[in-house]
Formats: structure tokens, sequence, C-alpha cells
């Protein structure tokens, strides 16, 4: 049985009513970049009234939750730093909490100020952000493993460099002991007019390189939807992720026995969400602003 397809007033009464918690993607969902899809400020602010949690569930990992907060307040839509959940939290979280991440290591990281801002705000040390500078064959020896560092995580970089990727690299081969980790496995990157090389694609060189294969926190993967489900004991039954990509957020979803929501205003058309191979929606709507018409 396919998803069914919301477009009536009664059918989005009836699909509100049957949850107390919704999850959101962000981009394609809420926003495209820097514009509110229409309408959803006023479905967010409708749920709440109605009593209903929403947390705020992102794989991107360039971002801190307190710089979310700042960008959700920009656009006209309340958030909390308690109710945003991205896949740089979740490592942080995950090392921290799950792992209990030894206080005298550091972490290699490959990726921007968000996951470095996560880290720190645990307690943990990071390292490598300012491995920027060329190297070539001939310096390529300075480049030595550190006893010091207990992880290399992963996730988007815009200023990835060569020298990054080597001490990651030798970090991980020389130090079986060493934790690899990636805040996702995305493949690309929404940006604009364009899709782009996601953490995945920078991720797949580490990969090849090392032969090891990392745990990787970010949707569709459970560790993240294990640290929320902990976090804020929410009855799977009675919880729906909504999203715009069926391979991530959608089978994100599945995977944590939510159901799930889909919506055309980003990635996934109404082709790909009906077609038989792939992840199954519960539902799907044309935009998550269509819910704005019941109060």
């Amino acid at each position: 049985m396919g998803p069914t397809r919301l477009s009536t007033r009664s059918e989005y009464e009836s699909f509100v009513d049957r949850y107390d918690t919704f999850l959101f993607d962000y981009d394609g969902v809420i926003w495209h970049g820097s514009t509110v899809v229409n309408n959803v400020p006023k479905v967010l602010d409708m749920l709440r009234s109605r009593g209903k949690r929403l947390v705020f569930v992102t794989n991107n990992s360039a971002t801190s939750r307190k710089d979310y907060v700042k960008k959700f307040t920009s656009l006209g839509i309340q958030a909390s730093v308690e109710e945003i959940f991205s896949s740089a939290y979740a490592t942080a979280v995950y090392l921290h909490d799950v792992l209990k991440f030894d206080p005298s290591k550091k972490v290699y990281v490959i990726g921007g100020a968000g996951i470095r801002h996560e880290l720190e705000e645990v307690g943990i040390t990071t390292v490598g952000h300012d491995d920027i500078a060329q190297v070539s064959l001939a310096t390529l020896k300075e480049i030595e493993p550190s006893a010091e560092v207990g992880a290399v995580v992963c996730g988007i970089d815009y200023d990835i460099s060569y020298r990054k990727l080597a001490n990651a690299h030798v970090n991980l081969v020389e130090n079986p002991d060493c934790l690899f980790i990636a805040t996702n496995d995305d493949r690309t990157l929404p940006g604009g007019k364009h899709m782009y090389p996601g953490t995945g694609s920078l991720l797949n060189t580490l990969v090849h390189s090392t032969q090891r294969t990392p745990l990787v926190m970010g949707k569709p993967n459970t560790p993240m939807l294990e640290c929320v489900l902990k976090k804020f004991s929410l009855e799977p039954a009675r919880t729906c992720m909504v999203g715009d990509r069926l391979d991530t957020d959608i089978l994100f979803g599945i995977k944590g026995g939510l159901s799930t929501l889909c919506v055309l205003t980003g990635v996934a058309d109404e082709t790909a969400v009906c077609s038989p191979e792939s992840p199954q929606a519960s539902y799907y709507i044309s935009s998550l602003g269509d819910l704005s018409v019941i109060q």
C-alpha cells in the first residue's frame, strides 16, 4: 500500500490529531535557504497551540544550535535551543554520554564551527580547524599521528584541504583505537539553484583511503534517532517525521518506527514518493504550509 495524500481540511485535522510530537527537517520543508516556505510559521504556531511538541532535526553540521535559533528568529519562527537537534549536537551527545569519550583525548574535526562548538559545549577539545596550509610531496612527512587524538569526526567542511584529510587518515590508520564518526553521509548538499557535494562525498575519500567504516550519526541512520527518542522520551507510535527527502528523512522515520510525512517543496516529487521502489512515507502533502487552513 502506497502513501496517503493529504489534501482536504478534514484529512489535515485527522493527521494533526494523531500525533503528539512532530520532527521536522529544515531545508525544503521549513525554508529554502533564507526564504520561508509559505504559511509554515502559521502551521508551527498552530501545532504549538494544540500542545504538540516540535523538534527540529537536521543533518547539517556546519551551524551550531545557538546559531540556528538566530536563523529561526530572523525568519519569524519560534524555536529554542532545546528543540533543535543537529547531527553536530547528536555527535557531541553520543561521544560524551554514550561512548563516555576520554576527556584527556582530543577530537580531530573535518568540519565547520558548528561541530567544534557542540563538542566544546560538552567539554571535548577539538583540533584541526586551522590545518589549511598547503602541503607537497616533500612536506608530507610533517603530518604525523597524535596519541592525543581519540576520534576523527567528519562533517561538511567548506575549507577542506589535503592537510586535513592526511591528518585524519594517519590518525585513523596508525591508531586502530581512534574512533571514526561522521555527522552524516549525505551525498549532496542543497545550495540555491544547484546541488553540491555533501558530507558523504568528502567522507568517501577517508573511507577509501583508510578502509575503515565510520559510525554515521545523521539521518537515515539510527544513532541520532536514538538520541532524540531518549532525550525527549518520545513514544514512536505518537511521533511523525516530516521531511522532503525519501532517502534520509523518510527512511529515518521508518527505521525508528515513526509515521512519516513527505512534503513536495524540496527534493522528492510525487512520482518518486509514489514509486514502490522508494522508501514509503505514511503520508505526503504538497506543502507543510497547506496545514495552515486549520486552527
